[in-house]
């Protein structure tokens, strides 16, 4: 039996194929929430949402609507699969019966550290060792 102690978040992209009747649709809705809920009652994922179509984009700039992504991109909603490696929660997310009708999941791990300046994480510039030394005053 596979280890499940690490948290993978699972972002739900894009949108329903457009040749598909409302009907066909709602029939992939209600099998992926008999898929979801066995996985949740199995402890494989947990709870997630849909997202609301407005939002808000915040920067140093301003406050302005959103989001900004391009209709293929949106971003419709988030859930969390435990598993013990990426490979196993990309596993889990294959199973979704939504993939077959448009829809497509971006899953990453859950970072259990905080933030550092100092640390190489998503938001960190790629810098070269020269920059680095530099910044130090080298």
């Amino acid at each position: 039996m596979p280890t499940h102690d690490q948290e993978y978040l699972v972002l739900s992209r894009g949108q329903w194929d457009e040749t598909l009747s409302p009907q066909q649709i709602q029939d992939a809705i209600d099998r992926f929430y008999a898929w979801y809920e066995k996985l949740v009652a199995e402890g494989r994922m947990k709870p997630g949402k849909r997202l609301a179509p407005e939002g808000r984009l915040v920067s140093r700039q301003a406050v302005t609507d959103g989001p900004f992504a391009e209709a293929k991109e949106v971003v419709g909603g988030y859930w969390f699969i435990t598993a013990g490696s990426l490979d196993e929660a990309a596993q889990v997310a294959a199973g979704n019966p939504c993939l077959a009708h448009g829809l497509r999941y971006e899953i990453r791990p859950i970072d259990p550290e905080r933030a550092s300046a100092y640390a190489q994480t998503t938001e960190t510039p790629r810098r070269d060792r020269s920059t680095e030394r530099a910044l130090r005053g080298e």
